[in-house]
């Protein structure tokens, strides 16, 4: 099994890299996804959070409302702490079953929006990072997502650097193009995943 960490900030792309390598056989591990798998309705990690929080923290629908509770935990690194060692543990679990599942010759993809700010690079045998400018980056943001500029320069600037990503890299995908330019970057990045599992 080759375990392969794969980042990349905000606007540069990473979720249609992720989304290619899927599709070229590799088993993606999304941490994001999975974040929020665990704190669904009727889940333990629900159940802990609401314990925690409150059911103030609850859509109408019994739902987590994220931004609810993001605007309590991002004003308190306190707040923070304790949902993230309700969340983390539960991650880690179903990170760990899905691993479990992966063949020997396997390329398992684990998607890591702050692989560079959290230091996990050693976590990885390949650390891949998907890059762009950051003008390329808010124009993305803008069009693709309706982002104003501001709170697209205010996510850009919450991120690790380029510099620091570009750091931790062991295989760079400049993603600054078109889709099919991205395609064959990604074609010649899975011939080398392929012949390193």
């Amino acid at each position: 099994m080759l375990k392969v960490g794969l980042t990349g900030g905000i606007g540069s792309g990473k979720s249609e890299v992720s989304r290619r390598l899927s599709a070229k056989g590799a088993m993606v591990i999304d941490a994001d996804k999975i974040a929020r798998e665990v704190v669904e309705p009727g889940t333990e990690g629900l159940a802990r959070v609401v314990a925690v929080f409150g059911a103030g923290v609850l859509r109408e629908d019994g739902a987590l409302d994220r931004e609810k509770l993001g605007s309590i935990v991002f004003a308190d690194s306190e707040k923070l702490a304790s949902l993230n060692a309700i969340v983390h543990p539960l991650v880690g679990a179903r990170v760990a079953e899905l691993q479990g599942r992966a063949g020997e010759g396997t390329v398992v993809v684990y998607d890591v929006p702050l692989l560079a700010e959290n230091k996990l690079a050693p976590m990885y045998d390949v650390v891949i990072v998907v890059d762009a400018s950051d003008e390329v980056r808010l124009a993305r943001l803008a069009e693709m997502r309706g982002m104003r500029e501001q709170d697209a320069r205010a996510r850009i600037a919450a991120q690790a650097t380029r510099e620091d990503r570009l750091a931790v890299a062991d295989i760079v995908i400049v993603n600054e193009g078109s889709l099919e330019e991205l395609d064959a970057r990604v074609d010649e990045v899975w011939a080398e995943l392929a012949t390193r599992a």
